[in-house]
Parts: structure tokens; C-alpha cells; sequence
């Protein structure tokens, strides 16, 4: 192979690898036996928060700055995408002691 030729190839894989979003990530939050799991969790802006409800009745994740308000089903699972950074506190709006914390970084 010709110098030129592998330079420019090498000059565009690493034009590809800047311009190629990462991958954005599901997290997984647990809602079982009236306790969220785990209580505190980070993830990234893009990313997908799924909430598992284990429990035989209905619970909500509930922003306290209003970014999300989620209802889940007894048994059901649901999903949010994250829009913007912050340090989120929610709740369950049926039972207020459920509360946890979600640190979403850029």
C-alpha cells in the first residue's frame, strides 16, 4: 500500500471516530418491596433510565424539579431519556418515603 493512501485512510478513521457518537447506555433501577435500587446512580445525558416495578402495586418516579414524571404499573417496567445534567432527586408519588437520586452528567 502507498504511504499517501494509508495516511489518508488513517486520517479518516480518526475523522469517523470523532464524529460517531458513543453509545448511549440503558440503566436499569429497580422498585421492589417499597425501596428503590439502587438509591443513588449516575448516567449521562442521552441515556435511557428503565424503572422495574417488582412490586404488586403501582409506583411512580417522580422528579422533584418536574424533569419526569413516570408511571409504573405493578409488575411493568417504563423508560425515560435523559435530556439535560443535573443532580435529580425523585419519589414515588403513592409512597413518598420511596426516594432516590439521579446524577446525570453531560
Amino acid at each position: 500500500m502507498k504511504p499517501g493512501r494509508l495516511a489518508s485512510i488513517a486520517f479518516a478513521v480518526m475523522v469517523l471516530s470523532m464524529v460517531v457518537p458513543a453509545r448511549a447506555a440503558t440503566i436499569q433501577i429497580t422498585m421492589d418491596n417499597l425501596v428503590i435500587s439502587p438509591a443513588e446512580i449516575s448516567a449521562k445525558v442521552g441515556d435511557t433510565v428503565e424503572w422495574i416495578n417488582k412490586d404488586i402495586f403501582a409506583h411512580t418516579a417522580t422528579a422533584t424539579n418536574g424533569d419526569f414524571d413516570v408511571p409504573l404499573l405493578p409488575k411493568k417496567s417504563a423508560t425515560f431519556v435523559l435530556k439535560k445534567a443535573g443532580t435529580v432527586d425523585y419519589y414515588c408519588r403513592y409512597h413518598p418515603n420511596m426516594k432516590a437520586t439521579l446524577k446525570v452528567e453531560p
